[in-house]
């Protein structure tokens, strides 16, 4: 955005500086002049019949205020300059830093060192700030590159599933279209997963009063079938629940969790445990608690990434999924304004707790 040249901020510092020097030093011989010339007797015998006169000290006093004033309007000008020039020397370098994130360069930082006064508290803010864009960036990159690795996988399939059936007539068509459907469901699944984690992150939904006691009976209603055909005992719990927000997204993040739940527990005879509460203070706890496996601590911090899989969280069954389960839900909590906790069990599996603010 062009602008008008003008005069720079060390400049306009330099003038106020000298002038203010000035305008004192003037109502510095204002006072002299009221207070002490102004009663000395205007006469050959000046003041008590003694020389010299009001004359003769205007005439001695005005060259040396004349110059004083002079010597004063100098050195605020030089003065101002060099303090000007110490007074914004960190906000130069703050503008050097953001001129280098302008042009792409997010890790550059500017820590300043010193006591801390205005211009270091703006340089910590600015640098957590390219912190946060930076891992923000990295983590959108990341993104991007894992998408395009999972949506090339369905599509590189499906043509060569093609090429075999148009190479070889004689190949059965209904196991070539069976598995073409498999693949083409797969891809569409991750494609809505992939949308549904953008209108999450967006926050752009109409806010409503939905209670997570009912919306975790629907859901445990609907997985049900799921559960019993693994063995799992799922357990629903706790009272009414309310909160504001979107039911849709409120209800697949409550819906990944439970199916989560299930999935990733032991081959049989495991546990699912969701309980709903409500706070004093009038905020919604829903907590998903399930058996399994041992997680090792440093993994549970990353599940919520997208396209994150732990290496003991791998599938290869109808249930495998696409990576998008827990970020998804992390996701739909961050828009919500709520917090989500993961805590591994000691006796194996997760604990999940999600919070949410009250309904307005």
């Amino acid at each position: 955005m062009s602008r008008r040249p003008g005069l720079s901020a060390r400049l306009r510092l330099t003038l106020s500086y000298a002038g203010f020097l000035a305008v004192a030093g003037a109502l510095l011989l204002a006072v002299v002049w009221v207070f002490l010339l102004r009663y000395v007797p205007d006469n050959p015998q000046g003041l008590l019949g003694i020389s010299p006169n009001r004359y003769l000290l205007v005439r001695t006093f005005a060259p040396a205020a004349a110059v004083a004033m002079a010597f004063l309007l100098v050195f605020g000008l030089v003065g101002g300059w060099i303090l000007a020039g110490r007074m914004l020397a960190p906000l130069t370098r703050i503008t050097a830093a953001a001129r280098m994130a302008g042009n792409g360069s997010l890790s550059h930082r500017v820590r300043m060192e010193g006591r801390r006064d205005e211009f270091r508290e703006l340089a910590d803010v600015f640098d957590t700030m390219l912190e946060e864009l930076e891992s923000h960036v990295a983590e959108q990159q990341r993104f991007a590159a894992n998408a395009s690795h999972e949506l090339r996988t369905p599509l590189a399939i499906s043509r060569t599933l093609l090429d075999v059936a148009r190479k070889d007539p004689t190949r059965d068509r209904g196991e070539v279209i069976e598995r073409l459907h498999a693949v083409n469901t797969r891809a569409i699944d991750l494609t809505e997963a992939l949308l549904l984690l953008s209108r999450g992150d967006r926050g752009n939904f109409t806010r409503e009063n939905v209670d997570l006691s009912l919306v975790v009976e629907e859901a445990a209603e609907t997985l049900l079938p799921l559960a019993e055909q693994r063995r799992i005992t799922l357990d629903v719990t706790g009272d009414a629940a309310r909160t504001g927000g979107s039911a849709e997204l409120l209800q697949r993040m409550v819906t990944n969790l439970v199916q989560n739940a299930i999935v990733h527990n032991l081959p049989a005879g495991g546990t699912v445990t969701v309980h709903t509460e409500a706070h004093g203070d009038g905020t919604s706890v829903l907590r998903v608690e399930n058996t399994g496996r041992r997680l090792p601590p440093e993994l549970v911090p990353t599940l919520t990434e997208p396209f994150r899989r732990g290496t003991e969280r791998v599938r290869t069954d109808e249930h495998a999924g696409v990576g998008l389960g827990l970020a998804i839900v992390q996701s739909i909590v961050r828009a919500h304004e709520g917090t989500l906790d993961l805590v591994p069990r000691p006796a194996g599996g997760l604990l999940v707790t999600v919070r949410l603010p009250p309904r307005p």
